[in-house]
């Protein structure tokens, strides 16, 4: 781990007034000021001297502008303005947040299953506007989500690490938190890709440690990146927390990004069953959207989702920053390894490839096996288990070799995803809401296990309403396609003799819509 450097001196800035440090990172330091009119206190974020050049002052602009799209929802850090300090350092004023962060607070506190949905449901809302914007966070995790003075949790960390060239000169992350594409050769991120970090994250706070952490065990940045790319969980052996939201968070971090909620807005309607199936009060979702006009307020779910159209701060505002494929990356320090950092770290970028990388989901998209130019399809299992173990050794010499730790502190990485308005209305409705005209969401939580000469399979229906049935295909190696619909969430079918079982379900609801199939299989 890099050593601890000595804070750079608190600039002087017209109209506030230092009070103290609050905290140091890679890139910048965060510190309190009182600001003199109208009199509050913010938290000013400054880039350190040596890290101003023209790339960086040009990220810091764009994060800026990201910001003031998105900080006018509840559960994202509100951003109050940025310029240039008279020693040339830029800075940005923020909110300030008094209280621990959720990356202090799950070391010591004991969190209640009631206060992790509610929160889980809120930071979904602002994860799906962001997504709805354009925006991947890429670097959800417990010490990027503040609290503030409302004890409301606010979302920060956006942009910093973000280049607007051709390609991206490093990709941030947080090893404990990231999915396995995040180690992929090259390297690749979309919705699921949030939805994986903010699923961990709730996992962590229930299980007051990271889901990839071992208890007792080894627990070094390779040991940890190993287990993210086998999906192997540590039990979270908490006897209040129901079988159901822990399938659903597991099911939110499986490696395979088409078996994950399609959407942060999914995953918080999930929360939100949960939350009625526990006879908790629901917690209202807040998801702005640009596609609606100004005034347009949508209430989904019986008044459980809200949907609200985007108030503009700037009409001018250049497009966020798109993630490119690839760049020159500078050849890493020495490192020794170490227990796994919860630090966001610098990932080199790969070297330029012959091919175009693959791209990103747009939102409502999932990666389809079928797509060739999918980075998850045309592919056997075998040959992903190959690629994924081959791809991550770049990434993984250069943790061993001395990744830079950036544990940036306030506003982190965005990349754009080029939005779709019309591709980004909801999948999938909780048994609480009304009947929609929307697709249900696909199953979760798909399992097999062998019985005899026979496999059982078993999922869950993540937004259950009465009428719902299943749609079953398997196509056995020795025998006729099997293609039925069944009403319980279990199957038993005869074990495929070459070894490998497997069976498509997709949930049909009774007004005749159907989500999309998802697959499960069984070797032995």
């Amino acid at each position: 781990m890099s050593p601890r450097r000595a804070p750079s001196q608190p600039p002087v800035l017209p109209g506030y007034e230092h009070r103290r440090l609050l905290g140091s990172g890679g890139f910048a330091d965060v510190f309190l000021y009182e600001q003199v009119l109208p009199s509050r206190p913010v938290a000013v974020k400054v880039l350190l001297t040596e890290a101003v050049d023209r790339d960086v002052v040009e990220h810091f602009r764009q994060e800026a502008n990201v910001m003031a799209q998105l900080s006018s929802h509840p559960s994202i850090v509100t951003i109050y303005g940025a310029a240039v300090s008279d020693d040339g350092r830029p800075y940005l004023v923020m909110e300030y947040c008094p209280r621990p962060n959720l990356g202090v607070r799950y070391r010591s506190d004991r969190f209640s299953v009631s206060e992790v949905l509610a929160l889980g449901v809120q930071i979904a809302g602002a994860v799906e506007t962001a997504h709805r914007a354009g925006v991947l966070h890429r670097d959800i995790k417990p010490a990027n989500i503040l609290v503030t003075a409302y004890n409301r949790p606010a979302l920060t960390d956006f942009g910093i690490a973000t280049t607007t060239g051709e390609a991206d000169v490093a990709a941030g992350m947080s090893i404990p938190w990231s999915p396995p594409e995040a180690f992929a050769e090259p390297a690749w991120s979309g919705r699921e890709s949030d939805v994986f970090s903010l699923g961990s994250t709730l996992y962590t706070l229930l299980a007051g440690r990271s889901p990839f952490e071992l208890p007792g065990g080894s627990n070094t940045s390779l040991d940890v990146i190993s287990r993210i790319e086998r999906g192997e969980v540590a039990p979270l052996a908490r006897s209040d927390v129901p079988a159901s939201l822990e399938a659903l968070l597991r099911s939110s971090m499986e490696t395979d990004p088409r078996r994950r909620f399609s959407s942060a807005q999914a995953l918080g309607r999930a929360l939100q069953q949960v939350e009625a199936e526990m006879s908790l009060s629901v917690t209202q979702m807040d998801v702005l959207d640009d596609s609606l006009p100004v005034d347009a307020v949508d209430d989904e779910d019986g008044g459980a989702t809200r949907i609200r159209g985007v108030v503009e701060i700037d009409p001018h505002v250049d497009d966020p920053p798109r993630l490119a494929t690839s760049a020159p990356a500078p050849p890493p320090p020495t490192y020794a390894a170490a227990m796994v950092s919860e630090a966001t770290v610098l990932r080199p970028s790969q070297q330029p490839a012959a091919a175009p990388g693959p791209p990103i989901p747009r939102p409502g998209e999932l990666p389809v096996a079928a797509d060739p130019e999918s980075p998850w399809g045309a592919a056997s299992a075998q040959a992903q288990a190959t690629r994924r173990k081959r791809s991550r050794t770049p990434l993984v010499a250069a943790i061993a070799a001395g990744v830079v730790l950036v544990a940036v502190v306030g506003i982190g990485i965005v990349v754009s995803i080029g939005a779709d308005p019309q591709a980004t209305q909801p999948s999938s409705t909780p048994t609480i809401a009304p009947p929609d005209a929307t697709a249900p969401s696909p199953p979760i939580a798909m399992a097999g296990a062998a019985e005899g000469d026979q496999v059982r399979f078993t999922w869950t229906n993540p937004s259950a309403q009465d009428g719902d049935e299943f749609a079953i295909r398997s196509e056995p190696s020795d025998g006729d396609p099997i293609i039925q619909t069944i009403q319980e969430a279990e199957i038993l079918l005869p074990a495929d003799p070459d070894g490998r079982t497997c069976v498509s379900v997709a949930v049909q609801r009774a007004n005749g819509l159907q989500s999309t199939y998802r697959e499960v299989c069984l070797d032995g």
